[in-house]
């Protein structure tokens, strides 16, 4: 489970914060805070493995903790400016996202970031495509996945069910998991193959064509 820490100095906005986190699967808020220096004393007490931070606190920047915490960071801000945006990633944000914003938008980020984290957990040596991969699905929420013709809603159900499987499953199977046809089960797959976050191979049976089986990349 990803413990995370809200920093944000609006009440009401930190609860929709807490909100849109907590319906992500693989996600916790464990606290929120409303200053910098409540956000260190719970990073200094709390294990901690991400912080939804904002630029604007009461009493200092943001971008003051996002240098001196050593803690994933994700901005969530109303800055927009060049500027600002350049400090961030210069000191260390995993990813900007400008307020205000959807929950579909902070969800996409979370679970690419949920992805990033399995890839780099495995303890072995990496190769330069590993990290290459890590990167690539670092970012892979930050534009939409789903095609023209698509639903953002139905790419959702058929990405969970294939994650959640945990072994490979066929058009079919998802079909006959959601209730939708098998051709539409076929497009939403093939959509998240060429999108790296599913991987394809063959199954031969006896006779006909071969069946088309999906992974998780995860």
């Amino acid at each position: 489970m990803i413990r995370v820490l809200i920093v944000e100095d609006d009440f009401r906005v930190a609860q929709i914060h807490v909100a849109f986190t907590q319906r992500v699967s693989g996600f916790r808020v464990v606290g929120t805070a409303r200053t910098g220096q409540e956000a260190r004393e719970l990073v200094e007490r709390e294990q901690l493995d991400l912080l939804l931070l904002d630029t604007y606190l009461p009493d200092e920047s943001g971008l003051g903790l996002l240098r001196d915490l050593d803690t994933d960071a994700i901005m969530l801000t109303a800055a927009s400016d060049s500027a600002t945006v350049r400090a961030a990633f210069a000191r260390g944000a995993l990813n900007y996202l400008v307020k205000p914003f959807t929950a579909e938008q902070l969800t996409d980020r979370l679970t690419a970031y949920r992805h990033y984290r399995a890839h780099l957990a495995r303890d072995r040596g990496l190769a330069q495509v590993d990290i290459d991969r890590a990167v690539h699905m670092l970012h892979d929420g930050d534009h939409p996945v789903t095609r023209k013709g698509q639903s953002a809603v139905t790419f959702r159900l058929v990405a969970e069910v294939l994650r959640a499987a945990g072994e490979p499953r066929s058009a079919a199977d998802i079909a006959g998991q959601l209730g939708i046809a098998r051709a539409t089960a076929q497009r939403y797959l093939t959509a998240l193959a060429q999108g790296g976050s599913a991987r394809m191979s063959l199954r031969y049976g006896t006779s006909g064509r071969p069946e088309h089986l999906y992974t998780w990349s995860d």
